[in-house]
């Protein structure tokens, strides 16, 4: 009989369910092989031999979180409107950080690198944002460079979400604050004749469906 394997998908499993924790709540410095495989119950051979070391337990965490939150973001439908459609995705988006707020630590709690220039996977989180936009600038209804359009909208959701995860806001004034930045930056990179018909007379108050245009 040979020997029973230790190092299965269920030791993975913990280990990653306790890396995902560890890297939200500690400085990385002190994520060690040897305090992950203690956490997890596990040998500090069982983090080399199933993911060869850290910094692959790391990647797989990140990978995780990746797939996590492309998956929400994806599966918002696609409208007549694309101006409706990026308040859709930016919903989508806060939404799946407070639902996940440790995988949202480890993906963007860090320093994160970012090339403007770079190409876009068929998996990115972004790509959907940024089919929205492309839609949004055919139709005349945004005016600009698509990837810093992309880039404004994701630094004012980062901005809210990280507030939110760290209780500095309460329910109904993060709701509030999501309604009003998300119109403000759409508005402030709307074309002139759709900035004048855009109905927001109170997006404080407004649903968050209620986002949408007239044509003029």
């Amino acid at each position: 009989m040979g020997r029973p394997r230790t190092n299965d998908e269920t030791v993975k499993e913990r280990l990653v369910v306790c890396a995902i924790e560890m890297l939200a709540t500690r400085p990385r410095e002190t994520v060690t092989v040897r305090a992950l495989a203690t956490a997890a119950g596990t040998s500090t051979t069982a983090v080399y031999s199933l993911f060869g070391g850290k910094d692959g337990l790391i990647g797989e965490v990140r990978n995780r979180a990746v797939a996590g939150l492309f998956q929400d973001v994806s599966a918002v439908p696609t409208s007549e409107d694309p101006l409706a459609d990026l308040y859709a995705l930016a919903a989508a988006y806060r939404r799946w950080g407070r639902e996940h707020s440790h995988l949202y630590a480890v993906l963007f709690g860090g320093v994160q690198s970012f090339d403007p220039s770079g190409a876009v996977g068929t998996s990115d989180p972004i790509r959907p944002l940024l089919a929205a936009i492309d839609r949004a600038l055919a139709e005349s209804v945004l005016a600009g460079e698509a990837t810093f359009i992309a880039l404004s909208i994701w630094v004012a959701l980062h901005g809210l979400v990280t507030l939110e995860l760290a209780g500095a806001l309460d329910a109904a004034t993060a709701d509030a604050t999501f309604r009003s930045t998300i119109h403000a930056t759409l508005r402030g990179w709307a074309t002139p004749a759709v900035f004048r018909t855009l109905r927001h007379a109170d997006p404080a108050g407004t649903s968050s469906g209620d986002v949408r245009i007239d044509r003029p």
